[in-house]
C-alpha cells in the first residue's frame, strides 16, 4: 500500500500541467490532473479492497469466537445469518 500512495511522487514529475502551446494558441490537456484523478481511484480501490479483506477475517473471528462461547443452536440460528447481511448497510 506505500508504494501505491508513493507512486504518485513518480507519476507527477514527469507529466504535463497543461496549458498553451508554445508552438501555437492551443490549449493542452493538463495530464497532470488526470494523473492525480488515476492515482486517487487506484488508491481508493485498494484501500476498499483491505477493507473488505479486514471485514471478512473479522466476520470469520467473531464466528469462531461465537461458536465456543455459545451453545450451537443459538449460533446457527440466530448469530450466524446475521453476520452474513451486506456490510454496505454498516457503512
Amino acid at each position: 500500500m506505500n508504494a501505491k500512495i508513493d507512486s504518485i511522487n513518480l507519476i507527477l514529475p514527469n507529466t504535463s500541467a497543461g496549458g498553451w502551446d508554445e508552438d501555437g494558441p492551443r490549449w493542452n490537456e493538463p495530464e497532470k490532473a488526470q494523473a492525480i484523478r488515476t492515482w486517487i481511484r487506484s488508491v481508493l480501490r485498494q484501500i476498499l479492497h483491505y477493507k473488505a479483506e479486514h471485514q471478512r477475517l473479522l466476520d470469520e473471528e467473531v464466528a469462531t469466537t461465537l461458536q465456543l462461547v455459545l451453545p450451537q443452536d443459538i449460533v446457527m440460528n440466530n448469530v450466524l445469518p446475521f453476520l452474513e447481511l451486506p456490510h454496505s448497510r454498516l457503512n
